[in-house]
């Protein structure tokens, strides 16, 4: 696996660009970039477990949520590969890896880093998807304002 960071700044609060983050539309929105079909199955709430799976053919991710500070910081653990909608283990392409989401606000400016731990083979697709995402949030949470 290999890290890739992103950043962007988003002229919003960072409480709105969280609720942009995971609130269940808006993430369907901009993760759906990343790969088709995209939504969230659980709690966030340090320690649960998530589960990211694609509604087009039911590959995903377990996710624990390892660190969480509310509109600031999350960081997710990737458990286990998964497929039959979560519902079954798959290869471990994921599995170890890290992901993690910070927000920063200075003067009504907030600076959205994420970093991913990727497979190689999957390392040129998230380059080419991930700021795509990241503009769609912008996007999302400036018309929030």
């Amino acid at each position: 696996m290999k890290e890739i960071q992103f950043s962007i700044e988003i002229n919003a609060s960072k409480e709105i660009v969280w609720a942009t983050l995971w609130e269940d539309i808006t993430f369907r929105d901009w993760a759906g970039i990343i790969d088709e079909g995209t939504y969230m199955n659980g709690v966030m709430n340090e320690g649960n477990e998530i589960q990211f799976v694609s509604s087009v053919n039911g590959y995903g991710v377990t996710s624990l949520i390892e660190k969480l500070n509310l509109n600031e910081y999350v960081l997710f653990r990737h458990s286990a590969d998964t497929k039959e909608s979560g519902q079954e283990e798959r290869e471990k392409e994921w599995t170890g890896g890290k992901e993690s989401y910070s927000l920063t606000e200075k003067d009504g400016i907030t600076t959205l880093i994420v970093k991913t731990d990727v497979p190689q083979e999957q390392e040129e697709t998230f380059k080419a998807r991930l700021p795509k995402a990241l503009e769609r949030i912008k996007t999302l949470a400036e018309k929030k304002q």
